[in-house]
């Protein structure tokens, strides 16, 4: 109960910066992965490559290049876990230590109790959490695609096609969970404006939120990834 009176100095303009944020987290997310089918984000156009690519891979005669890029999929992921893990750890470690937190609220001339500015550590470390778990879930559906690969039969067989949809389908739905982790550590990068007040908040959330709306609709990549040949 003694925590509420030490929380005071959270006024309503960080209520409102916390649940922007949260706001925009949530409806990128689902606009990103349910956008207007006239304007389909990269993420959705690059589900129809990955679906083509398992296509092709059962005419292949040489898969290695095949096993290199699943494999390349796989260390991306490992590098954003270690990278998460690694933040993690270093966040959890800050807010088990009160010194250390008033120093970083001094660092920032911040008048703020270390009690509040642990919150605000908090806030960033429930999007690395995030992220971590998506990131390993990614890993292992990226492993389950592989598998599926490796035991695809030749393209004369009935099976084939069947197995090669399985593939493509465990294999956008773990690019799926990659680009959730992303946007996870984008929007922990984002939440760290918390530690200079609300509004710095509110600034580097709309900033964040702009770029990811403009890379997955407005960007030169997705023009490119667009170009198809008639």
């Amino acid at each position: 109960m003694e925590l509420l009176p030490r929380l005071n100095i959270l006024d309503w303009p960080d209520a409102i910066a916390v649940a922007l944020t949260v706001v925009l987290f949530l409806a990128i997310g689902w606009a990103v992965e349910h956008p207007p089918k006239n304007r389909p984000s990269v993420s959705l156009l690059m589900a129809d490559y990955r679906r083509e690519w398992m296509r092709h891979f059962v005419t292949r005669q040489q898969k290695i290049l095949d096993g290199t890029v699943i494999t390349s999929l796989r260390q991306a992921t490992q590098f954003f876990i270690s990278g998460t893990m690694l933040a993690l750890g270093a966040g959890l470690a800050l807010v088990g230590n009160p010194e250390q937190l008033i120093l970083v609220a001094n660092d920032l001339n911040l008048q703020a109790q270390a009690v509040v500015v642990e919150v605000k550590v908090i806030f960033v470390l429930l999007f690395l959490a995030n992220a971590f778990l998506k990131f390993i879930w990614s890993h292992r559906l990226f492993g389950y695609c592989a598998v599926l690969m490796g035991s695809m039969p030749n393209s004369e067989d009935p099976v084939a096609y069947h197995r090669a949809g399985q593939a493509a389908e465990l294999n956008v739905t773990a690019a799926r969970s990659y680009n959730r982790g992303l946007r996870s550590v984008y929007f922990a990068l984002a939440a760290l404006g918390w530690l200079l007040g609300p509004w710095t908040l509110m600034l580097t959330t709309l900033l964040t939120a702009g770029a990811l709306i403009r890379r997955e609709f407005a960007s030169e990549s997705r023009a490119i990834v667009m170009q198809r040949v008639e």
